[in-house]
């Protein structure tokens, strides 16, 4: 009798592990969470215009106002990706293009052709349409997703902890989540130089999705705490067109 329970025990212990989830196949249990939280999967998927207003302030580490920057983004996703954001600079209206495939550039209306110039806002244009897609994007194949419990922000917020690998290469990301509610909290990144801690201090509602509203971003030390208020974003205006 006493070798059967034995033998019932194991079992039972070995069933407990295999059940066990993986820390990706948590992070997307996570993320799934977060996509229905913020408006679900199908409102996302049936946007075919997206444009809002993002407002931008660079502070220095004494506090003192580097710059800033007021701009109108437009996001087209049918029948194929393509967008444009523009702002105006000293007197100058600068645009970004894209058309699906070439990236243009346009200050004061006289076009920029640099390559190395052009690539580097290429990037700058992906990463503007990749935050405002959160947590959407986070969903896409490819990215390698972990889930590393709950954490406790410096704000004092629980949260799910999800970090995102996007390569050998490339930074190093967290995406928070708020512990109840599944609502983005912020996120957090790894530079080669220096850390930065992204905060979601409010949303704005479109469209039957839930949005970036008031954002700050941090700069921290490898402990995680906060070392001074590095930037300041406010999205606004939202604007969305459905798919017919």
């Amino acid at each position: 009798m006493k070798t059967r329970n034995w033998i019932l025990a194991i079992t039972l212990l070995a069933i407990g592990f295999g059940c066990s989830q993986s820390p990706e196949k948590q992070a997307l249990e996570v993320l799934e969470k977060a996509v229905e939280a913020h408006g679900g999967l199908e409102k996302w998927e049936n946007v075919s215009v997206l444009q809002f207003r993002k407002w931008t302030r660079l502070l220095d580490e004494n506090g003192n106002v580097e710059s800033e920057l007021d701009q109108w983004h437009e996001f087209r996703f049918d029948p194929y990706f393509e967008g444009k954001i523009t702002w105006t600079k000293d007197s100058l209206e600068h645009v970004i293009h894209y058309d699906g495939a070439n990236l243009s550039y346009f200050m004061g209306g006289n076009e920029v052709q640099n390559p190395g110039f052009l690539a580097s806002k290429k990037k700058d244009f992906d990463a503007a349409f990749y935050t405002v897609a959160q947590p959407w994007k986070l969903l896409e194949e490819g990215n390698a997703l972990s889930y590393e419990g709950i954490k406790t922000l410096e704000n004092g917020q629980n949260v799910h902890s999800i970090r995102v690998d996007y390569g050998p290469e490339s930074d190093i990301w967290w995406y928070f989540f708020d512990q109840n509610s599944y609502l983005m909290a912020g996120s957090e990144v790894q530079l080669k130089d220096h850390r930065s801690l992204v905060y979601d201090l409010e949303e704005e509602n479109a469209g039957g999705l839930k949005l970036h509203g008031k954002r700050e971003s941090w700069r921290i030390n490898e402990q995680g705490e906060r070392l001074f208020l590095r930037a300041e974003y406010r999205y606004s205006d939202y604007q969305i067109t459905p798919k017919k």
